[in-house]
């Protein structure tokens, strides 16, 4: 199983969106497929569950069937995690719920952190708590990919969500706050994968289970989600052009990039458009875009739209089955 965490700290750039049909896109080509909500917000939930479902997940009291359930007996200070169930979207698919109850568990992860090193077992216990709900539930599965959707910000649940993943995907828009976020997110990530193999190195003989930090760029999607029609063509050229530079130098630590060309750059995983329309029926239908049919007021040009939008994501998907390794014989 592979576990790929799609993260960058600038909201409302369409990540979510790009998860949520990412992971359908996979399933749709057979592979087992857990997507994994870690953002308090909860939006990529709401994608995949029908308005009764979200009912009945958020108004049950206990919450049982949603990620926050699994980490209750830390807060509670009565044992280690529960078993979360998960919804089952499709025949190679499954939904690891959200909740914004996930957040009162901040707290609790800063100080764990603080106190890996110096080889607590029971802060280890508490930093890995969702890598071990997440890698429970994978396995029940039998999931080939495991997806996580991260909230945009450098808090402690993404900390602990980015050492649960052997890959790491960064969506990014053109724009002068999104070139200094991408810039930030790669320092940051650096600073926490060096951090954790510290702590890793130092407590290998306590015979816990502990994700091996692994988080390897994978690569960036440019979503243009975010490109305004009034952007001019070479502003936002200008935006584009220093997004590899970027990427090198703050991901992966290297001087420059072997091609400043983002069609050529080995790791520009994709340039996804816009679907203008489709994301809003998408949203309606609780379908990803590539699936819209004219009962869900596909007509016209849309349908082109849509037979656009499955190339793009089947060429997405099979760039990441390339570069993780994984294929269907």
């Amino acid at each position: 199983m592979k576990t790929l965490i799609f993260f960058n700290n600038i909201s409302r750039i369409g990540k979510t969106t790009l998860v949520y049909n990412f992971s359908y896109m996979l399933s749709e080509l057979g592979y087992k497929t857990l997507a994994v909500d870690l953002d308090p917000q909860s939006n990529l939930t709401s994608m995949f569950l029908s308005g009764e479902e979200l009912f009945d997940l958020y108004s049950n009291e206990n919450r049982s069937n949603s990620i926050a359930f699994g980490i209750k007996p830390y807060e509670k200070g009565s044992g280690d995690i529960a078993p979360v169930p998960v919804y089952n979207i499709n025949e190679n698919l499954a939904l690891l719920p959200g909740d914004i109850d996930l957040s009162l568990f901040e707290d609790k992860l800063s100080f764990a952190w603080n106190n890996c090193a110096a080889g607590d077992a029971e802060a280890l216990k508490i930093i890995t708590s969702i890598y071990r709900i997440i890698n429970a539930a994978a396995t029940k599965i039998n999931a080939d990919f495991t997806i996580i959707d991260a909230g945009p910000n450098f808090g402690a649940i993404n900390r602990s969500a980015l050492i649960s993943a052997d890959y790491v995907v960064i969506p990014v828009t053109t724009g002068i706050f999104s070139l200094h976020g991408l810039e930030s997110l790669g320092n940051r990530i650096n600073v926490w994968k060096s951090k954790w193999q510290e702590i890793i190195d130092n407590n290998n003989d306590k015979g816990l289970l502990l994700p091996n930090a692994k988080i390897e760029p994978l690569g960036y999607i440019i979503l243009q989600n975010g490109v305004r029609n009034s952007s001019p063509v070479k502003t936002f050229k200008s935006w584009s052009d220093q997004i590899p530079e970027i990427y090198y130098r703050s991901v992966l630590n290297k001087v420059k990039p072997k091609s400043k060309n983002l069609h050529n750059d080995y790791y520009c995983l994709s340039l996804l458009k816009h679907y203008y329309s489709l994301t809003q029926m998408s949203a309606e239908a609780k379908k990803p875009v590539f699936l819209l049919k004219p009962a869900d007021g596909v007509i016209g040009a849309h349908s082109q739209a849509v037979l656009n939008a499955q190339r793009d994501f089947k060429d997405l998907v099979q760039n990441v089955l390339v570069r993780t390794g994984i294929t269907k014989s």
